[in-house]
Protein backbone atom coordinates (compact mmCIF):
# COMPACT_ATOMS: atom_id res chain seq x y z
CA UNK A 1 0.00 0.00 0.00
CA UNK A 2 1.44 3.33 -1.06
CA UNK A 3 1.40 6.19 0.46
CA UNK A 4 1.58 9.38 -1.95
CA UNK A 5 2.85 12.42 -1.27
CA UNK A 6 4.39 15.96 -2.48
CA UNK A 7 7.65 17.47 -2.86
CA UNK A 8 8.62 20.01 0.33
CA UNK A 9 6.86 19.72 3.45
CA UNK A 10 8.02 18.74 6.92
CA UNK A 11 7.54 16.57 9.66
CA UNK A 12 6.18 18.11 13.18
CA UNK A 13 5.31 16.13 16.05
CA UNK A 14 1.99 15.23 15.69
CA UNK A 15 0.86 15.08 19.44
CA UNK A 16 -1.73 13.54 18.43
CA UNK A 17 -2.09 10.48 21.26
CA UNK A 18 -3.70 12.96 23.38
CA UNK A 19 -6.95 12.70 22.22
CA UNK A 20 -7.17 10.26 19.04
CA UNK A 21 -7.91 7.50 21.06
CA UNK A 22 -10.94 9.12 23.26
CA UNK A 23 -14.48 9.26 22.15
CA UNK A 24 -16.25 12.20 21.26
CA UNK A 25 -17.99 13.94 24.37
CA UNK A 26 -21.15 15.71 23.64
CA UNK A 27 -21.02 19.14 25.46
CA UNK A 28 -24.03 20.49 26.99
CA UNK A 29 -24.93 24.05 25.74
CA UNK A 30 -24.42 26.66 28.26
CA UNK A 31 -26.46 29.47 29.30
CA UNK A 32 -25.63 32.04 26.89
CA UNK A 33 -24.47 31.82 23.61
CA UNK A 34 -22.82 34.49 21.42
CA UNK A 35 -23.23 34.28 17.05
CA UNK A 36 -20.55 36.71 15.51
CA UNK A 37 -23.05 37.55 11.95
CA UNK A 38 -19.37 37.39 10.48
CA UNK A 39 -18.78 33.07 10.43
CA UNK A 40 -17.44 32.99 6.98
CA UNK A 41 -15.64 34.68 4.32
CA UNK A 42 -17.37 36.77 2.31
CA UNK A 43 -20.17 39.30 3.17
CA UNK A 44 -21.33 39.34 6.74
CA UNK A 45 -24.69 38.45 7.30
CA UNK A 46 -27.60 40.77 8.66
CA UNK A 47 -29.41 40.14 11.86
CA UNK A 48 -32.93 38.66 11.36
CA UNK A 49 -34.47 38.32 15.12
CA UNK A 50 -34.79 41.87 17.45
CA UNK A 51 -33.54 41.81 21.43
CA UNK A 52 -36.51 40.08 23.32
CA UNK A 53 -37.94 37.58 20.16
CA UNK A 54 -37.88 33.88 21.07
CA UNK A 55 -35.51 31.68 18.90
CA UNK A 56 -35.65 27.92 18.61
CA UNK A 57 -32.88 25.56 17.73
CA UNK A 58 -32.36 25.43 13.92
CA UNK A 59 -34.36 28.62 13.43
CA UNK A 60 -32.55 31.29 10.95
CA UNK A 61 -31.13 34.18 13.26
CA UNK A 62 -29.20 35.71 10.51
CA UNK A 63 -28.47 36.16 6.89
CA UNK A 64 -27.18 38.01 3.55
CA UNK A 65 -28.46 38.45 0.18
CA UNK A 66 -24.56 38.30 -1.05
CA UNK A 67 -23.83 34.89 -3.06
CA UNK A 68 -20.27 34.44 -0.82
CA UNK A 69 -22.10 34.00 2.36
CA UNK A 70 -23.75 31.56 4.77
CA UNK A 71 -27.29 32.04 7.16
CA UNK A 72 -26.55 31.74 10.85
CA UNK A 73 -28.63 29.54 13.17
CA UNK A 74 -29.36 29.54 16.75
CA UNK A 75 -28.10 26.21 18.40
CA UNK A 76 -30.45 26.55 21.40
CA UNK A 77 -34.27 27.89 22.11
CA UNK A 78 -34.19 31.08 23.91
CA UNK A 79 -34.90 34.48 24.04
CA UNK A 80 -32.45 37.06 22.34
CA UNK A 81 -31.08 39.68 24.74
CA UNK A 82 -28.88 41.69 23.13
CA UNK A 83 -27.19 42.41 19.40
CA UNK A 84 -23.89 44.08 20.00
CA UNK A 85 -20.37 44.19 18.75
CA UNK A 86 -18.25 41.18 20.34
CA UNK A 87 -15.14 39.74 20.35
CA UNK A 88 -14.48 37.29 17.19
CA UNK A 89 -11.75 34.96 17.42
CA UNK A 90 -10.18 36.45 14.72
CA UNK A 91 -9.32 38.96 16.87
CA UNK A 92 -11.75 42.16 15.31
CA UNK A 93 -15.04 43.31 16.97
CA UNK A 94 -18.13 42.16 14.88
CA UNK A 95 -21.80 42.18 15.46
CA UNK A 96 -23.16 39.31 16.99
CA UNK A 97 -26.55 38.37 18.35
CA UNK A 98 -26.42 37.06 21.81
CA UNK A 99 -29.08 34.09 23.09
CA UNK A 100 -29.81 33.22 26.53
CA UNK A 101 -30.37 29.42 25.98
CA UNK A 102 -33.83 27.89 28.03
CA UNK A 103 -32.59 24.71 28.19
CA UNK A 104 -35.47 23.25 26.57
CA UNK A 105 -33.88 22.61 23.45
CA UNK A 106 -36.86 23.31 20.99
CA UNK A 107 -36.38 22.69 17.68
CA UNK A 108 -37.86 25.25 14.82
CA UNK A 109 -40.85 23.99 12.82
CA UNK A 110 -38.29 24.49 9.72
CA UNK A 111 -35.94 21.54 10.93
CA UNK A 112 -37.59 18.45 8.79
CA UNK A 113 -35.74 15.76 6.41
CA UNK A 114 -35.24 17.20 3.00
CA UNK A 115 -36.24 14.10 1.36
CA UNK A 116 -34.18 11.60 -0.11
CA UNK A 117 -30.68 11.70 -1.79
CA UNK A 118 -32.06 9.44 -4.81
CA UNK A 119 -34.54 12.11 -5.87
CA UNK A 120 -32.97 15.03 -4.90
CA UNK A 121 -31.74 17.06 -7.77
CA UNK A 122 -28.44 18.98 -8.08
CA UNK A 123 -29.90 22.51 -7.73
CA UNK A 124 -32.32 20.96 -4.29
CA UNK A 125 -28.91 19.89 -2.80
CA UNK A 126 -26.84 23.16 -2.96
CA UNK A 127 -29.99 25.38 -2.01
CA UNK A 128 -30.21 22.68 1.27
CA UNK A 129 -26.54 23.49 2.00
CA UNK A 130 -26.64 26.83 1.38
CA UNK A 131 -30.16 27.42 3.72
CA UNK A 132 -28.05 25.08 6.11
CA UNK A 133 -25.30 27.72 7.05
CA UNK A 134 -22.62 24.81 5.71
CA UNK A 135 -19.12 26.30 5.07
CA UNK A 136 -15.83 24.61 4.75
CA UNK A 137 -15.33 23.28 8.48
CA UNK A 138 -11.31 22.84 8.13
CA UNK A 139 -10.79 26.62 9.35
CA UNK A 140 -10.72 28.83 5.89
CA UNK A 141 -14.74 28.86 6.48
CA UNK A 142 -15.51 29.34 2.75
CA UNK A 143 -19.46 28.70 1.94
CA UNK A 144 -19.94 25.37 0.72
CA UNK A 145 -22.67 26.31 -1.63
CA UNK A 146 -20.34 28.61 -3.72
CA UNK A 147 -17.74 25.76 -3.82
CA UNK A 148 -20.58 23.33 -5.32
CA UNK A 149 -21.11 26.56 -8.20
CA UNK A 150 -18.28 26.78 -9.88
CA UNK A 151 -18.73 28.71 -13.61
CA UNK A 152 -20.50 26.84 -16.29
CA UNK A 153 -17.03 26.34 -18.03
CA UNK A 154 -15.36 24.46 -14.92
CA UNK A 155 -16.03 20.97 -15.60
CA UNK A 156 -15.53 18.71 -12.36
CA UNK A 157 -14.15 15.61 -13.15
CA UNK A 158 -12.92 14.94 -8.90
CA UNK A 159 -14.59 14.96 -5.54
CA UNK A 160 -12.28 14.75 -2.66
CA UNK A 161 -12.82 14.63 1.30
CA UNK A 162 -10.01 15.89 3.04
CA UNK A 163 -9.50 13.77 5.85
CA UNK A 164 -5.67 14.23 6.05
CA UNK A 165 -6.10 16.39 9.06
CA UNK A 166 -2.44 17.16 9.12
CA UNK A 167 -2.11 19.74 12.00
CA UNK A 168 -0.60 18.79 14.88
CA UNK A 169 -3.06 18.11 18.04
CA UNK A 170 -5.87 18.10 15.83
CA UNK A 171 -7.92 14.80 16.01
CA UNK A 172 -11.48 15.98 15.17
CA UNK A 173 -11.78 14.72 12.24
CA UNK A 174 -10.12 11.66 13.12
CA UNK A 175 -12.53 10.73 15.93
CA UNK A 176 -15.45 11.45 13.02
CA UNK A 177 -14.17 8.85 10.63
CA UNK A 178 -14.32 6.62 12.94
CA UNK A 179 -17.68 7.25 15.24
CA UNK A 180 -19.75 8.57 11.94
CA UNK A 181 -18.13 7.12 8.72
CA UNK A 182 -21.45 6.54 7.34
CA UNK A 183 -22.78 10.39 7.25
CA UNK A 184 -18.79 11.28 5.73
CA UNK A 185 -20.06 8.77 2.97
CA UNK A 186 -23.38 10.20 2.40
CA UNK A 187 -22.23 14.03 2.39
CA UNK A 188 -19.38 12.92 -0.24
CA UNK A 189 -22.26 11.26 -2.43
CA UNK A 190 -24.36 14.29 -1.92
CA UNK A 191 -21.87 16.10 -3.63
CA UNK A 192 -20.59 13.41 -6.24
CA UNK A 193 -24.66 13.83 -7.12
CA UNK A 194 -24.61 18.00 -7.43
CA UNK A 195 -21.52 17.15 -10.38
CA UNK A 196 -23.02 13.90 -11.44
CA UNK A 197 -20.39 12.29 -11.08
CA UNK A 198 -19.44 8.10 -9.85
CA UNK A 199 -16.34 8.43 -8.38
CA UNK A 200 -15.32 10.54 -5.33
CA UNK A 201 -12.24 9.97 -3.27
CA UNK A 202 -11.25 10.83 0.39
CA UNK A 203 -7.62 11.30 1.45
CA UNK A 204 -6.19 10.12 4.78
CA UNK A 205 -2.91 10.42 6.26
CA UNK A 206 -1.38 6.92 7.11
CA UNK A 207 -1.03 7.84 10.81
CA UNK A 208 -4.56 7.14 10.47
CA UNK A 209 -5.13 3.42 10.03
CA UNK A 210 -8.00 3.14 11.76
CA UNK A 211 -9.67 5.50 10.13
CA UNK A 212 -8.49 4.26 7.12
CA UNK A 213 -9.66 0.32 8.01
CA UNK A 214 -13.10 1.92 9.01
CA UNK A 215 -13.56 4.00 5.72
CA UNK A 216 -12.72 1.83 3.31
CA UNK A 217 -15.12 -0.82 4.88
CA UNK A 218 -17.96 1.61 4.61
CA UNK A 219 -16.86 2.59 1.18
CA UNK A 220 -16.92 -0.54 0.34
CA UNK A 221 -20.84 -1.13 0.68
CA UNK A 222 -20.46 1.93 -1.76
CA UNK A 223 -20.06 1.93 -5.54
CA UNK A 224 -17.35 4.28 -6.88
CA UNK A 225 -15.91 5.41 -3.51
CA UNK A 226 -12.06 5.05 -2.96
CA UNK A 227 -9.93 5.87 0.00
CA UNK A 228 -5.84 7.14 -0.35
CA UNK A 229 -3.22 6.53 1.94
CA UNK A 230 -1.29 9.71 2.09
CA UNK A 231 2.01 10.38 3.87
CA UNK A 232 2.17 11.52 6.90
CA UNK A 233 3.80 15.18 6.05
CA UNK A 234 2.92 18.64 6.89
CA UNK A 235 1.17 20.11 4.81
CA UNK A 236 -0.66 17.01 3.39
CA UNK A 237 -4.04 18.48 4.19
CA UNK A 238 -3.60 21.38 2.37
CA UNK A 239 -5.76 21.50 -0.98
CA UNK A 240 -3.83 22.16 -3.80
CA UNK A 241 -1.25 19.52 -2.16
CA UNK A 242 -4.10 16.94 -1.96
CA UNK A 243 -5.21 17.69 -5.71
CA UNK A 244 -1.30 16.96 -6.99
CA UNK A 245 -0.93 13.87 -5.24
CA UNK A 246 -4.82 12.57 -5.86
CA UNK A 247 -5.06 13.62 -9.21
CA UNK A 248 -2.10 14.40 -10.89
CA UNK A 249 -3.12 17.54 -11.68
CA UNK A 250 -1.27 20.97 -10.78
CA UNK A 251 -3.35 24.13 -9.79
CA UNK A 252 -1.86 27.07 -11.94
CA UNK A 253 -0.67 30.00 -10.31
CA UNK A 254 -3.51 32.18 -9.37
CA UNK A 255 -6.00 29.45 -9.77
CA UNK A 256 -8.74 27.55 -8.31
CA UNK A 257 -9.26 23.57 -7.72
CA UNK A 258 -11.93 24.00 -10.24
CA UNK A 259 -9.87 25.54 -12.59
CA UNK A 260 -8.29 21.62 -12.63
CA UNK A 261 -11.41 20.12 -12.36
CA UNK A 262 -11.33 18.87 -8.56
CA UNK A 263 -13.40 19.89 -5.90
CA UNK A 264 -12.15 19.30 -1.91
CA UNK A 265 -14.37 19.38 1.03
CA UNK A 266 -13.52 18.82 4.67
CA UNK A 267 -14.60 15.23 6.80
CA UNK A 268 -17.00 17.34 9.38
CA UNK A 269 -18.26 19.71 5.95
CA UNK A 270 -19.60 15.88 4.46
CA UNK A 271 -21.29 14.97 7.83
CA UNK A 272 -23.43 18.81 8.25
CA UNK A 273 -24.12 18.07 3.99
CA UNK A 274 -25.39 14.86 5.55
CA UNK A 275 -27.30 15.60 8.63
CA UNK A 276 -28.86 18.72 6.86
CA UNK A 277 -30.60 16.80 4.09
CA UNK A 278 -31.73 13.53 6.55
CA UNK A 279 -32.84 15.44 9.59
CA UNK A 280 -33.08 19.56 8.03
CA UNK A 281 -30.73 20.21 10.97
CA UNK A 282 -28.63 23.47 9.61
CA UNK A 283 -25.15 23.81 10.87
CA UNK A 284 -25.72 24.51 14.55
CA UNK A 285 -22.53 22.34 16.26
CA UNK A 286 -19.05 20.66 15.43
CA UNK A 287 -16.51 18.64 16.70
CA UNK A 288 -14.07 20.55 18.52
CA UNK A 289 -10.87 18.94 19.62
CA UNK A 290 -8.98 21.07 23.30
CA UNK A 291 -5.32 20.16 23.46
CA UNK A 292 -2.07 21.69 24.64
CA UNK A 293 0.49 21.05 27.20
CA UNK A 294 -1.53 23.31 29.58
CA UNK A 295 -4.58 21.70 29.28
CA UNK A 296 -5.59 18.83 32.10
CA UNK A 297 -7.61 16.53 30.46
CA UNK A 298 -7.63 16.38 26.57
CA UNK A 299 -10.64 15.85 24.28
CA UNK A 300 -13.03 16.15 21.62
CA UNK A 301 -16.05 17.77 22.05
CA UNK A 302 -19.37 17.88 19.59
CA UNK A 303 -20.25 21.44 20.81
CA UNK A 304 -22.71 24.00 19.94
CA UNK A 305 -21.97 27.28 17.44
CA UNK A 306 -21.82 30.36 20.32
CA UNK A 307 -20.31 28.23 23.40
CA UNK A 308 -17.60 30.15 25.02
CA UNK A 309 -14.10 29.03 24.74
CA UNK A 310 -13.67 29.34 28.15
CA UNK A 311 -16.72 26.51 29.07
CA UNK A 312 -14.28 24.02 26.47
CA UNK A 313 -11.74 24.49 28.69
CA UNK A 314 -13.36 24.33 32.09
CA UNK A 315 -15.23 20.98 30.81
CA UNK A 316 -11.52 19.99 30.12
CA UNK A 317 -10.28 20.51 33.52
CA UNK A 318 -8.58 24.10 33.95
CA UNK A 319 -5.37 24.41 33.23
CA UNK A 320 -2.07 22.64 34.77
CA UNK A 321 -0.48 26.39 34.85
CA UNK A 322 -1.07 29.62 33.41
CA UNK A 323 -1.30 29.01 29.61
CA UNK A 324 1.31 31.28 27.89
CA UNK A 325 -0.33 31.28 24.48
CA UNK A 326 -3.78 30.09 23.02
CA UNK A 327 -4.39 29.27 19.35
CA UNK A 328 -7.60 28.82 17.19
CA UNK A 329 -6.88 26.08 14.98
CA UNK A 330 -3.67 24.32 14.59
CA UNK A 331 -0.71 25.33 15.91
CA UNK A 332 1.13 25.77 12.32
CA UNK A 333 -2.33 27.83 10.57
CA UNK A 334 -4.25 28.96 13.99
CA UNK A 335 -5.07 32.03 14.75
CA UNK A 336 -3.36 33.40 18.30
CA UNK A 337 -5.82 34.59 20.96
CA UNK A 338 -6.09 37.27 23.54
CA UNK A 339 -9.21 36.09 25.66
CA UNK A 340 -11.66 32.94 26.07
CA UNK A 341 -14.44 34.75 26.65
CA UNK A 342 -15.23 34.41 22.79
CA UNK A 343 -17.21 32.18 21.12
CA UNK A 344 -17.05 28.79 19.16
CA UNK A 345 -17.65 29.88 15.12
CA UNK A 346 -18.08 27.37 12.71
CA UNK A 347 -14.49 27.47 11.41
CA UNK A 348 -13.22 26.46 15.23
CA UNK A 349 -11.72 23.11 14.87
CA UNK A 350 -9.38 22.99 17.48
CA UNK A 351 -8.46 25.55 20.80
CA UNK A 352 -4.74 24.73 22.27
CA UNK A 353 -3.46 26.03 25.26
CA UNK A 354 0.63 26.44 25.88
CA UNK A 355 2.60 26.18 28.28
CA UNK A 356 5.24 29.24 28.91
CA UNK A 357 8.22 26.23 28.22
CA UNK A 358 6.13 25.34 24.61
CA UNK A 359 5.85 28.70 23.18
CA UNK A 360 9.44 30.54 24.05
CA UNK A 361 10.31 33.01 22.28
CA UNK A 362 13.54 32.83 20.30
CA UNK A 363 15.32 35.90 18.50
CA UNK A 364 15.71 36.65 14.96
CA UNK A 365 19.12 36.23 13.50
CA UNK A 366 20.97 36.61 10.28
CA UNK A 367 19.60 34.45 7.45
CA UNK A 368 22.89 31.61 6.61
CA UNK A 369 21.40 30.98 3.27
CA UNK A 370 21.10 27.45 4.10
CA UNK A 371 18.46 26.73 1.88
CA UNK A 372 15.95 24.82 4.11
CA UNK A 373 12.47 27.03 3.82
CA UNK A 374 13.16 26.51 0.28
CA UNK A 375 13.38 22.63 0.68
CA UNK A 376 10.27 22.76 2.52
CA UNK A 377 8.33 25.04 0.95
CA UNK A 378 5.08 22.86 -0.79
CA UNK A 379 4.89 25.47 -3.40
CA UNK A 380 7.77 25.53 -4.90
CA UNK A 381 8.54 29.32 -3.71
CA UNK A 382 11.82 30.77 -2.24
CA UNK A 383 10.50 32.05 0.69
CA UNK A 384 13.83 34.00 1.79
CA UNK A 385 13.93 36.03 -0.84
CA UNK A 386 9.45 36.57 -0.78
CA UNK A 387 10.51 37.68 2.86
CA UNK A 388 13.48 40.63 1.82
CA UNK A 389 10.82 41.46 -0.44
CA UNK A 390 8.42 41.55 1.88
CA UNK A 391 10.27 43.66 4.99
CA UNK A 392 11.35 46.27 2.11
CA UNK A 393 8.15 46.87 1.38
CA UNK A 394 9.05 45.95 -2.14
CA UNK A 395 5.69 44.66 -3.20
CA UNK A 396 5.88 44.45 -6.85
CA UNK A 397 9.46 42.63 -6.46
CA UNK A 398 7.12 40.21 -3.83
CA UNK A 399 4.16 39.33 -6.69
CA UNK A 400 6.90 38.79 -9.23
CA UNK A 401 8.06 36.44 -7.19
CA UNK A 402 4.72 34.64 -6.69
CA UNK A 403 4.25 35.44 -2.84
CA UNK A 404 0.21 35.08 -3.32
CA UNK A 405 0.65 31.51 -4.64
CA UNK A 406 1.87 30.89 -0.63
CA UNK A 407 -0.31 28.89 1.36
CA UNK A 408 0.93 30.34 4.43
CA UNK A 409 1.66 27.23 5.96
CA UNK A 410 4.65 28.32 7.85
CA UNK A 411 6.91 25.03 7.43
CA UNK A 412 9.43 27.59 5.79
CA UNK A 413 9.44 29.36 9.57
CA UNK A 414 9.47 25.78 11.25
CA UNK A 415 12.77 24.77 9.34
CA UNK A 416 14.93 28.01 9.58
CA UNK A 417 17.66 27.75 12.27
CA UNK A 418 17.91 31.46 12.36
CA UNK A 419 14.47 31.75 13.40
CA UNK A 420 13.46 34.15 10.81
CA UNK A 421 9.94 35.13 11.01
CA UNK A 422 9.09 34.12 7.36
CA UNK A 423 5.88 33.47 6.75
CA UNK A 424 4.86 36.28 9.15
CA UNK A 425 6.35 38.94 6.78
CA UNK A 426 5.37 37.03 3.58
CA UNK A 427 1.34 37.19 5.13
CA UNK A 428 1.84 41.27 5.65
CA UNK A 429 3.38 41.68 1.66
CA UNK A 430 0.15 39.11 0.46
CA UNK A 431 -2.15 41.31 2.22
CA UNK A 432 -0.99 44.53 1.03
CA UNK A 433 -0.97 43.43 -2.39
CA UNK A 434 -4.66 42.22 -2.21
CA UNK A 435 -5.46 45.79 -0.61
CA UNK A 436 -3.29 47.59 -3.30
CA UNK A 437 -5.14 45.65 -6.48
CA UNK A 438 -8.53 46.12 -4.86
CA UNK A 439 -7.41 49.98 -4.43
CA UNK A 440 -6.81 50.18 -8.60
CA UNK A 441 -10.06 48.82 -9.30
Amino acid sequence: MKALTFKGGIHPHDNKHHTERIPIMELKAPGKLIFPVQQHIGAPCEPLVAVGDEVKVGQKIADSKAFVSAPIHSSVSGKVVAIEPVLHPNGSKVMAIVIENDGKDIVHESVIPKGDLSTLEPKQIIEIVREAGIVGMGGAGFPTHVKLSPPPDKKIDYIIVNGAECEPYLTSDHRVMLETPEEVIYGLKAIMKVFGLNKGYIGIEENKMDAIKVMREHAAKESGIEVVVLKTKYPQGAEKQLIKVITGREVPSGGLPADVGAIVNNIDTCTAIARAIKTGMPLIRRIVTVSGSAVKEPRNYAVRLGTAFKVLFEQSGGFVEDPAKIVMGGPMMGIAQFSIDVPVVKGTSGLLAFTKKDVAFKPESPCIRCGKCVDACPMNLLPIYLSAYAIKNNLEKAEEYNALDCIECGSCSYVCPSKRHLVQSIRGAKQAIIAQKRASK
